[in-house]
């Protein structure tokens, strides 16, 4: 098969995926995003192709998808291997922006979903920094936020303080 025939059936194949998430098909969602990898693993290293963006691309949707069908370990993962592209080359701003919002979102809720409260707490409240620092269009923009800061608001109250009853910090006492 030629290589633009590849880049477009792993193309397909991770919109496939985006629209399956949208329609609530996280199994097929993930299966997509699979085949996705798959495709873009048929395509020669000579060729002008950015293997580790679309990878990480595929790991975000995919740890979206195996995050809704509470399969926390596989999620993770997969937002651990997109977040490795994303926070080296990473462009807030540009189209893949929304992708690396969906990659912390995305590790904050297996990250909840494995008990580690703490940690998806901070996650959470990061994903919603990028989110208010992102400038344009980003579809479910409104949903998203309301989903963090329903999850922060829920986690701060489970999760304990790591400040003594009565506790300062240094800078409260010269006040």
């Amino acid at each position: 098969m030629k290589p633009l025939q590849e880049v477009a059936m792993a193309y397909k194949a991770l919109s496939d995926a985006e629209r399956h998430y949208l329609d609530g098909a996280y199994e097929a969602a993930a299966e997509s995003c699979r085949k996705a990898m798959e495709e873009s693993g048929k395509i020669p290293d000579t060729e002008a192709f950015d293997h580790s963006g679309f990878e990480a691309f595929c790991h975000a949707s995919l740890s979206a998808a195996t995050g809704r069908l509470c399969r926390f370990e596989e999620s993770l993962a997969s937002a651990d291997r997109a977040l490795y592209y994303f926070n080296r080359r990473g462009e807030l701003n540009q189209d893949d922006g929304k992708l690396w919002i969906k990659a912390v979102f995305s590790r904050a809720i297996a990250l909840e979903g494995l008990g580690r409260s703490g940690e998806a707490l901070g996650e959470f409240r990061k994903s919603g920094e990028m989110l208010a620092e992102r400038k344009g269009e980003m579809p479910g923009r409104d949903e998203l936020k309301q989903q963090i800061d329903s999850s922060i608001a829920k986690l701060q109250s489970s999760v304990p303080s790591k400040s003594k009853p009565g506790y300062k910090a240094w800078w409260e006492f010269w006040s």
